[in-house]
């Protein structure tokens, strides 16, 4: 089906110019269909047409309750709520005696999963379909109003033989937050006399758009590794009912047609299965069909991929689902100038609401196939998982229960089975300690999945992604893991993954000490700073009654600090709590290395920390560091527009992040001139990514690239996109060498760290071997693509730097520390930067 282009009318992609005031349900509705007169229709509820204008979240809450209110095909579900509140719904649908029999047809479908010989030649297909989980592609959502009631209402055997044999899960809104986001700003620049001129404010959305959640994350990066709540409520949903076909509904750029999967054949994840492709493909036929009925353009087999199993499309596929991406040029408003002619609204929601007649379509008439192909890709996953060379996984951190726990969080969200250690184990030079370690057998329900998180994976068909091309999670948490030949050491099997706790030792009249290994201590280290307690932070190691205490080490001396002893250990006692932390007390200030009067010990300052949003600024990566501090750590940060920079006082602040954006150009002269000014007043400044420019060009600090050399030779004119997209990292784990007595190093027990990388910038190393605490190895690609050119340039560069400017410090990352919220292993970094900067 490679590049389809259906060049049926040229009336074609945009409904004859239907004016929005004019549209009716029935321009999306088939036209052989009667509908119950029982059933709300959209407009009954929400008080327009369907694409007259954008549908809010309140509004789609609204009528798909009305729906299940007055349909016995629908009940709907409140599966929790958004950052902002809102419920993240689900409904299903089905025939009204299915739903009587619900649970039992939902558990017999399951078992095809765990090796069930039950028959599928009676059993319905399950159909995930989800729309709009950016909310600024709006088409889905607003579709799923006239899907929703097409559902409930049409009459006739043609439905009713679909909802006997079909369980659809309808998710009409995957980020309700982000769709609010843009329906508020569409709704509120929309004319009576629409404009489809481009440059109409309408189609020019202000940062950060609506594209994100509320703390600007891409969701459709998520379904994986399931930080976020919205995404924890629909892999809740995905492995209680497993799905056969899971669709994910999109917009792409104005001047596009209609895309449907497959994607590029050569960009498939190797443990996705042949026929899964093929089974997409004849779906495929349905949609084609379903869109010539229309007039509609489309195309398949190109742009997008289906490797990165974090993605909506993706993530059923190494399931034993078929996930279907859909992605339909986008309005970006009510109407717009086009390659294609003015493209309404309208007819964006009428192609979403089409081919997701066609899903629904070619289930039914695939179904037993579909059955069977899920219950053979579980035999066989069973099969490989029980008969390879790999009998599992070891990981832990014998210094970081926390890290250890969520990256078992994330297992245990995906039904994954894992153990205790029976007792402790070494495996490859590593220590694993009962408590602090877990062991994953292979010979599970979904080995496939368990190798997709934990394999290491450098070669590949295709130089091209369209997303990372690594996520292996033992390195994005810097926990010590191994391949297992035997599980001789599991124990217990873990059928609850209780919630870690913290505690002080006892009461002290002298001082507390914690090591500053686990992830929460920045948290702990912040209640106790913001509380005015005196603080200070070891720069070498010791030891005290028998127990060493390693670099970065926490000392809260008893005497001289605001709180009574007693006070103290309360207060102490809440913070370890919350923090998941133990803190030692001790009685003594003499220890065998440094004293604990020593000079060795630093003061800790209270942080009060700003970060540059705005025009300019890639929110993804503002808001990774705002969730960080907001959600992990509970401290305050201070949001600045780039719209009022100059404006802010920037002396009530110790640091300012400068998250990646429009590298050189992210601040002006005049801006820079002011940071600098600050900085040499005692600030810190962190930047990463290409903030590597903008602190170059504006001379803040000092360094040298190593700059690639590479000419095109024998490349036609059509093999350019090729060859330069050969040449992009986009998203790949290296290794580096840690300078673990460096501040920046504190809290890590190793001195090796993996470091997730995505951009090309590649940092000359210093003359003094100090002076690079961190530092690629020679060999440091761990997982994921990288040309050849550019692995030559990583070679024993350094992606961190730090420099003095008056009486404050630069710091530069030149990788993304906090990478899509589950890049635990490098979050310390940064905190490193804010409490420990003025030491560096």
């Amino acid at each position: 089906m490679r590049k389809i282009i259906v060049l049926a009318v040229v009336l074609l992609i945009i409904s004859p110019l239907l004016s929005q005031n004019d549209v009716t349900l029935e321009y999306y509705l088939p036209d052989d269909v009667s509908y119950d007169p029982s059933i709300p229709k959209p407009k009954d509820i929400i008080g327009h047409e369907v694409g007259q204008w954008h549908v809010t979240h309140d509004k789609l809450v609204y009528y798909m309750q009305a729906l299940a209110k007055a349909s016995d095909r629908i009940t709907i579900e409140d599966r929790g709520n958004t950052f902002e509140g809102r419920p993240i719904l689900l409904l299903t649908v089905t025939s009204p005696q299915n739903h009587q029999n619900l649970e039992t047809i939902r558990q017999e479908h399951v078992a095809l999963t765990e090796g069930g010989s039950t028959n599928t030649a009676d059993m319905p297909i399950v159909v995930y379909q989800g729309f709009s989980i950016h909310g600024n592609e709006a088409s889905g959502s607003n579709a799923s109003l006239a899907y929703a009631y097409h559902l409930a209402a049409a009459q006739g055997p043609e439905i009713e033989e679909t909802l006997d044999n079909t369980i659809i899960l309808l998710d009409p809104s995957f980020n309700p937050d982000g769709l609010q986001r843009f329906a508020y700003w569409a709704n509120v620049h929309r004319s009576q006399n629409l404009n489809p001129d481009s440059n109409e404010r309408e189609y020019h959305e202000v940062w950060p758009g609506g594209r994100t959640n509320h703390y600007w994350f891409d969701m459709n990066r998520d379904w994986l590794p399931v930080q976020l709540p919205e995404s924890r409520a629909r892999i809740e949903t995905f492995h209680k009912w497993y799905p056969n076909i899971l669709t994910d509904h999109h917009e792409m750029g104005t001047n596009s047609t209609f895309f449907f999967q497959p994607g590029e054949p050569s960009r498939v994840h190797p443990l996705t299965p042949k026929i899964n492709q093929e089974l997409t493909a004849e779906i495929g036929t349905y949609h084609a069909k379903a869109l010539d009925k229309i007039g509609s353009l489309y195309y398949s087999e190109e742009n997008y991929d289906d490797y990165y199993y974090g993605k909506g499309s993706t993530f059923p596929d190494v399931n034993g689902s078929i996930g279907i991406l859909f992605e339909q040029g986008s309005s970006r408003g009510h109407i717009q100038e086009s390659e294609n002619g003015i493209l309404t609204f309208p007819f964006t929601i009428r192609n979403q609401f089409t081919t997701a007649l066609s899903t629904i379509e070619a289930a039914k008439n695939m179904r037993q196939k579909i059955l069977d192909y899920q219950r053979k890709f579980y035999t066989d996953a069973k099969n490989e998982g029980s008969g390879g060379r790999v009998k599992g996984y070891v990981f832990g951190d014998a210094k970081d229960a926390s890290k250890t726990w969520h990256l078992a969080e994330i297992l245990n969200r995906h039904k994954i089975k894992f153990h205790e250690l029976e007792s402790d184990v070494a495996v490859g030079g590593k220590a694993y300690e009962k408590g602090n370690a877990f062991l994953v057998p292979m010979a599970q329900k979904n080995p496939r999945l368990i190798k997709a998180m934990f394999e290491k994976r450098t070669t590949f068909v295709d130089s091209l992604f369209y997303d990372v091309s690594a996520w292996t999670l033992p390195l994005a948490f810097n926990v010590d893991y191994a391949e297992v030949s035997s599980l001789a050491a599991a124990g217990d099997a873990v059928t609850e993954l209780k919630p870690l706790t913290g505690s002080v030792s006892g009461q002290s009249n002298y001082a507390y000490l914690f090591e500053w290994h686990e992830y929460y201590t920045p948290r702990a280290l912040n209640n106790i700073v913001e509380k005015g307690l005196r603080a200070k932070v070891a720069k070498s190691p010791f030891t005290l009654d028998g127990k060493q205490y390693d670099y970065g080490t926490i000392l809260i001396p008893v005497q001289n600090q605001p709180l009574s002893s007693q006070e103290l250990h309360a207060f102490l006692t809440e913070v370890a709590k919350d923090s998941k932390i133990t803190i030692t007390a001790v009685n003594t200030g003499l220890t065998k290395g440094i004293d604990l009067g020593s000079n060795d010990f630093d003061p800790v300052k209270k942080q009060k920390v700003a970060i540059l949003v705005g025009d300019g600024v890639r929110s993804y990566d503002a808001g990774e560091i705002w969730h960080l501090f907001d959600t992990r750590y509970d401290m305050k940060i201070t949001k600045i527009d780039t719209r009022y920079f100059d404006n802010v006082n920037l002396d009530k602040y110790t640091d300012l992040i400068l998250p990646s954006g429009w590298g050189s150009r992210i601040l002006d002269k005049k801006a820079a001139e002011k940071v600098k000014a600050w900085v040499k007043g005692g600030g810190t400044i962190i930047g990463f990514r290409n903030v590597a420019e903008w602190f170059k060009k504006n001379e803040i600090i000092k360094f040298e690239m190593k700059e690639d050399s590479l000419v095109a030779k024998d490349v036609n004119f059509d093999q350019k996109g090729d060859f330069l997209g050969a040449q992009v990292t986009g998203g790949a784990i290296f290794e580096a060498k840690l300078d673990r007595s460096h501040p920046i190093g504190y809290g890590y027990k190793n001195d090796r760290i993996s470091l997730f990388r995505n951009t090309n910038i590649y940092l000359k190393p210093e003359k003094n071997s100090y002076d690079n605490p961190i530092q690629y190895t020679e060999n440091p690609l761990q997982s994921g693509y990288i040309s050849e050119e550019n692995a030559e340039l990583i070679k024993n560069s350094v992606p961190f730097k730090v420099e003095r400017l008056g009486k404050g410090r630069v710091i530069l990352f030149t990788d993304n520390t906090n990478f899509r919220a589950f890049w635990y292993g490098t979050n310390k970094l940064m905190m490193n930067a804010i409490f420990f900067g003025q030491m560096m």
